[in-house]
């Protein structure tokens, strides 16, 4: 079975890719390399096209590839940048999804799992936060995937194109063998900031130009155990096996459905410096910074659906093995994939 994988270079998306390649899966993969890069797919096809924009390269994609489902990673990911840039996260991560499928529309492609995103929830009023929870978006890039989970409601009852969407909780670690990691500027999530702060502090000749060997904390004052934000943090090998479970839950059930794709439990800021520090063995600068607006005090995922229905459940998203294989991939790859 073929898989069409939009935005694969990116950092989940080239990490399913390697999962799918291992469960037997054909790929090819649609991405403009604004955020992804062509070294972490290097035995993928890949047609090099904006979905915005390219819409003539996307029709020729499916014409010569014919593939029978879609994975959707294209979008726009950081809260904080949407709330600056609002016009830029709604065009992107809106009218790509809708020229995507368009497209499969068109090729009778019927079958898509989507990158979405616990970010539709916005401040839990439940812990852990089930699937049911009221959907309240804090920022453009949480009401953009929402929207997006709509539309693709209609694109099912319209044209009967079945579609999975994952509600990802906190992505991070690498690959096990360290050949690929998350490699995108600027960093904005916490697990690659700190770890380019280590690598400031360890060698400040490897160290990427306009890197410090600080990490500031913005804020200590939640309503949580040491007074930082706790967050759910998935491994990125975790999400890619979720992605293979959602295409062979398409393919055998063939109707559409919605997971959160989490641990079930949370680790604090302070939390992950600490094991950084550890895993690392250097003792970084932490300096303390205001609260950044729409940050919940904490937020972690009820499971049990996706354990359930795709026969899912983390095996690597223990803190120490996240740190441990983030740090492999930074600390060997200091300027990422260049």
């Amino acid at each position: 079975m073929k898989i069409l994988v939009a935005g694969g270079a990116g950092y989940i998306g080239s990490h399913t890719i390697a999962e799918l390649l291992k469960q037997k899966y054909e790929v090819v993969v649609f991405d403009n390399l604004e955020n992804g890069h062509k070294e972490a797919i290097p035995c993928v096809k890949l047609y090099k096209g904006d979905l915005r924009t390219d819409k003539k390269l996307l029709d020729e994609a499916f014409e010569k590839e014919k593939p029978k489902a879609v994975i959707h990673f294209a979008g726009y990911t950081a809260a904080g940048e949407s709330m600056k840039i609002p016009a830029q996260y709604f065009e992107n991560n809106l009218i790509s999804g809708l020229n995507l499928l368009e497209a499969m529309k068109n090729h009778g492609v019927d079958k898509i799992v989507f990158s979405s995103t616990c970010a539709i929830y916005g401040f839990p009023e439940k812990l852990p936060v089930s699937e049911e929870e009221t959907k309240k978006p804090v920022s453009p890039y949480g009401e953009s995937k929402l929207i997006f989970e709509k539309i693709l409601f209609w694109y099912d009852q319209i044209f009967g194109i079945k579609n999975v969407c994952l509600r990802y909780f906190n992505a991070a670690g690498a690959f096990l063998d360290g050949s690929i990691g998350e490699d995108k500027e600027p960093s904005t999530n916490i697990m690659p900031v700190v770890m380019k702060v280590a690598l400031a502090r360890l060698d400040s000749r490897n160290a990427r130009q306009g890197q410090t060997e600080k990490f500031t904390l913005f804020g200590q004052d939640y309503k949580t155990p040491d007074g930082t934000c706790i967050r759910d943090y998935i491994h990125v090998l975790d999400l890619a096996s979720a992605h293979v479970k959602a295409i062979e839950y398409l393919k055998k059930e063939n109707k559409s459905n919605y997971f959160n794709i989490g641990t079930g439990k949370g680790y604090s800021n302070k939390e992950v410096l600490e094991m950084v520090k550890k895993v690392s063995g250097v003792d970084f600068k932490v300096e303390m910074g205001p609260r950044r607006p729409g940050d919940p005090d904490m937020i972690y995922a009820d499971n049990s659906k996706a354990r359930k229905t795709l026969g899912w459940k983390p095996k690597y998203s223990d803190l120490e093995t996240i740190v441990k294989t983030a740090w492999n991939w930074h600390k060997n790859h200091p300027h990422g994939f260049s």
